[in-house]
C-alpha cells in the first residue's frame, strides 16, 4: 500500500515585496511637495485677502473722513428768532390774501368783473315800441332796477322773458313790476283875448305806459 505525502508549503515560496524603500520614499516625496504646495497656496491666497482687507480699510477710513467733514459743513444750525417771526408774518399775510381772494369771488364786495356784460345783454333784447329811461345795478348784479317805456302793455313780458334768457341775468329773478299810463302833457288852448286867461285843454291818456321792474333785493328793500 503506497501512500503520497504533500512537501510543498507555501511559506517556503520567495514573497514578493510590495512596499519597497524607493517606493515608500517617492510616495513621501510627492506627499511633501503636495504639502508645500498647498502651504504656498494658502499663504498666497492668505496674503491676497489681507490686501484686500487693508484696501477696503483705507476705502473706508476715506469715506468715515468725508462723512465727518460732511456733518462738520452741515451741521444743523439753531433756528433763528427773527426767520421764525418773519415766516409767520408772512404766513399770516398769505392766510389774509387767501380770504380776500374768497370774498372777492364770493361778491360780498360787489361786481369784480364789471357791468360791462350787464349793458350788453340790455343793448342786445332792442325791441320796437320800447325803450329804457332807467337802469340800476348794485353790488354784483344782486339788486336790478330797470325803468322804461313801451307802446303797448303786452310787449313787457315778452321783453322780460328775452332779457332772463340772457347768460348774465341767468337766475336773476324781478319781484316787482309795475305798469302805468301816464296822462299826456295837456295842450295850451289858445286865447281869443290877450288879456282874457287862457283856458286849461282836457288832460288826455299818453299813448304809451311806463313800467318799471325791480329785482327781489331792491322791491323788500322798498
Amino acid at each position: 500500500m503506497s501512500q503520497q505525502i504533500n512537501l510543498f508549503n507555501p511559506i517556503f515560496l520567495k514573497q514578493k515585496k510590495i512596499f519597497t524603500a524607493l517606493p515608500m520614499a517617492e510616495a513621501l516625496g510627492v506627499i511633501v511637495a503636495g504639502a508645500l504646495l498647498m502651504a504656498w497656496f494658502a499663504s498666497h491666497r492668505v496674503a491676497e485677502l489681507e490686501q484686500r482687507a487693508a484696501a477696503g480699510k483705507v476705502l473706508l477710513a476715506g469715506r468715515e473722513t468725508r462723512l465727518n467733514n460732511a456733518n462738520a459743513q452741515f451741521a444743523p444750525r439753531q433756528k433763528s428768532p427773527a426767520l421764525a417771526a418773519e415766516l409767520a408774518e408772512a404766513e399770516a399775510q398769505l392766510a389774509a390774501l387767501n380770504d380776500v381772494e374768497n370774498v372777492l369771488r364770493g361778491g360780498a364786495l360787489g361786481n369784480t368783473s364789471g357791468y360791462a356784460e350787464y349793458f350788453r345783454a340790455f343793448s342786445r333784447q332792442n325791441v320796437n315800441g320800447l325803450w329804457l329811461t332807467g337802469l340800476t345795478i348794485v353790488g354784483a348784479g344782486n339788486d336790478i332796477g330797470v325803468q322804461g317805456k313801451a307802446m303797448q302793455p303786452t310787449m313787457i313780458p315778452n321783453y322780460i322773458a328775452r332779457l332772463t334768457a340772457e347768460k348774465v341775468m341767468r337766475g336773476k329773478t324781478f319781484a316787482s313790476l309795475k305798469i302805468d299810463r301816464g296822462m299826456a302833457a295837456p295842450a295850451a288852448a289858445p286865447a281869443a283875448d290877450a288879456a282874457a286867461p287862457a283856458a286849461a285843454a282836457p288832460a288826455t291818456l299818453s299813448p304809451y305806459v311806463e313800467f318799471s321792474l325791480q329785482s327781489s333785493a331792491a322791491g323788500d328793500s322798498k
